[in-house]
């Protein structure tokens, strides 16, 4: 019996990339009004003043220029510029130290994807990004992306970390091959978010049932809090946040040797209570006006985000 869920799953991941409805979505009115509780702003002041809230809060953030797939070399520097512009501006409002306050960058953002010596202008790009994060004193973290960029950008972190050793990296559990990536990385040092996993993957690389991603998740979870490094929680699934309290408990592990990560706008009274009990909890902050796929993207993670986005337009319209 085919899961609703998967289908419905499979369907706005792949709503995620058409340019029709995109149009669609981005000029109804009421779109922008809606993607205010999952995007803080598109502009950086607006970015600052919602990080300035978690972290006063007791909470963390990293923070996401949004935009992926830059075929064009000037617009990945302008994504460049956006990090560097961001980053002086976290550190001159003083929501950088001790990495409160860090940036996630995807690599197709700065250049990965371009036909021409794409993974060369992505590290360039990444490595500038890294300079300003630690004048700034914070760090950075390399998204993943889909499952053809995998090795590209696991060689792009290697080839950073020898320079900043403290770039964290993503792993996702519905691949196959995270197990495997989890024993590599989990090492002294390293910074680890593992996630579930947010693009369309064929069934060949990727578990297509929920309970086998989680169970694989469980699994690469076991490896990091067994592993030196530091693992990044990235779940907004009680089950899955209570094993990996466990884990942490079982492997000795104290409250500032990993930390738990949710989404801006998601389940924001259990990222409190988190960090109202000692947990390090750091919020994935979006913002810029390239919302759209990360939008379909967290509707397809959880339903539940499709109906408040559904309920939202019908009442808006």
């Amino acid at each position: 019996m085919i899961d609703p869920s998967t289908v419905l799953r499979q369907g706005l991941l792949g709503l995620s990339r058409s340019k029709q409805v995109r149009q669609v979505i981005e000029n109804a009115p009421v779109s922008r009004d809606v993607v205010r509780r999952f995007v803080a702003g598109v502009g950086t002041d607006e970015c600052l003043s919602a990080v300035t809230d978690l972290l006063h809060g007791g909470r963390l953030a990293t923070i996401d220029f949004l935009g992926e797939d830059t075929t064009d070399q000037s617009h990945a520097a302008y994504t460049r510029d956006a990090y560097l512009t961001l980053l002086t501006a976290l550190s001159d409002a003083g929501l950088t130290a001790d990495g409160k306050a860090e940036v996630s960058v995807k690599l197709s953002a700065v250049g990965q994807s371009l036909p021409q010596d794409g993974e060369q202008i992505a590290l360039d790009n990444a490595r500038q990004i890294c300079e300003a994060a630690k004048a700034a004193g914070t760090t950075v973290t390399i998204d993943m992306e889909d499952h053809t960029t995998t090795d590209s950008t696991l060689g792009i972190v290697r080839e950073l970390r020898a320079d900043f050793p403290w770039v964290g990296a993503v792993l996702q559990a519905y691949l196959h091959r995270t197990e495997a990536d989890c024993r590599d990385f989990a090492t002294e040092g390293s910074r680890i978010r593992l996630c579930k996993g947010a693009y369309k993957e064929p069934e060949s690389v990727a578990y297509q049932d929920k309970i086998e991603v989680d169970k694989s998740y469980v699994r690469c979870l076991k490896v990091l809090m067994e592993g030196a490094g530091y693992p990044m929680v990235a779940s907004h699934d009680p089950r899955l946040i209570e094993i990996a309290g466990s884990l942490a408990d079982k492997n000795l592990r104290e409250a500032g040797s990993f930390e738990f990560q949710m989404l801006f706008g998601i389940r924001p009274d259990e990222q409190q209570r988190l960090a109202a009990a000692g947990h390090q909890m750091r919020v994935y902050v979006p913002y810029g006006d390239e919302w759209y796929g990360y939008l379909m993207r967290r509707m397809a993670e959880r339903p539940a985000n499709t109906m408040f986005f559904m309920r939202a337009l019908a009442s808006k319209g």
